[in-house]
C-alpha cells in the first residue's frame, strides 16, 4: 500500500476514530462528572470525523479500498462499545436495554450481509435514512455519555438519550429490513 494513501487525511481521521474507543472506554474506569464530559468530547470529535473522512476523501479524490474498509469497522466500534458502557454503569438498562441489542444485532447482520454480497460483487449503497439512523444514534450516545454530568447542566438529558436511542433502534429496524430486502434476492439466487 503506497504511503501516502496510508496517511491521507481522511485515512489518518478514520484511525483516530478507532483510537477514541479505548479512550473513551479509558474514561469509564474513572468516578466523577470529569470522566464522563471527557468520554463525551472524545466521542463528539470522533462522531465528527465520521463525516470528514468520507466527505474529504471524496472531495480530494483519496478514496480507498482501507478507507473503505476501516470506516464501517470505526464506526461500528465506537457504536458498539459505548453502547457496552452505558449498559455497564447503569445509563442504559431495564427495557432500554433492547433498544442497545436491536442496535447491536443490526449492525453485525448488515456487516455480515455487505460483506456476503461483496463477494457477489454486489454493492448495497447506505441510504439517506440509514445516514439519519447514524445521525440519531451519535446524538442518543451523545446524550447518554453525558449521563448524570449532564444532568447538573441540564435535567432531563438521560431520559432525552433514551428516547433518542429508542428512535435510532427503530430506525436501525426499518434500515436493517431495507438492506435485508436489497440483498435477499442475491441470497436466494445462491
Amino acid at each position: 500500500m503506497a504511503r501516502n494513501v496510508a496517511f491521507s487525511l481522511p485515512n489518518l481521521l478514520t484511525y483516530a476514530r478507532i483510537l477514541a474507543v479505548p479512550a473513551v472506554t479509558a474514561c469509564f474506569y474513572f468516578d466523577g462528572m470529569t470522566p464522563r464530559w471527557i468520554a463525551l468530547a472524545i466521542f463528539i470529535v470522533a462522531a465528527v470525523t465520521d463525516f470528514f473522512d468520507g466527505y474529504l476523501a471524496r472531495a480530494w479524490q483519496q478514496q480507498s479500498a482501507l478507507g473503505r474498509m476501516l470506516d464501517p469497522i470505526a464506526d461500528k466500534l465506537l457504536v458498539a462499545v459505548c453502547l457496552l458502557l452505558l449498559v455497564y454503569k447503569g445509563d442504559i438498562g431495564g427495557w432500554s436495554l433492547i433498544a442497545a441489542i436491536i442496535i447491536l444485532c443490526r449492525e453485525i447482520l448488515v456487516s455480515g450481509l455487505r460483506e456476503f454480497l461483496a463477494e457477489l460483487r454486489v454493492s448495497v449503497p447506505v441510504t439517506k435514512l440509514a445516514k439519519w439512523k447514524t445521525t440519531v444514534q451519535l446524538v442518543a450516545l451523545a446524550l447518554l455519555l453525558a449521563g448524570p454530568a449532564g444532568e447538573v447542566i441540564l435535567p432531563g438529558t438521560t431520559l432525552a438519550g433514551l428516547v433518542a436511542l429508542w428512535i435510532a433502534a427503530m430506525l436501525t429496524l426499518y434500515t436493517g429490513y431495507d438492506y435485508f430486502r436489497a440483498g435477499i434476492g442475491h441470497l436466494i439466487e445462491e
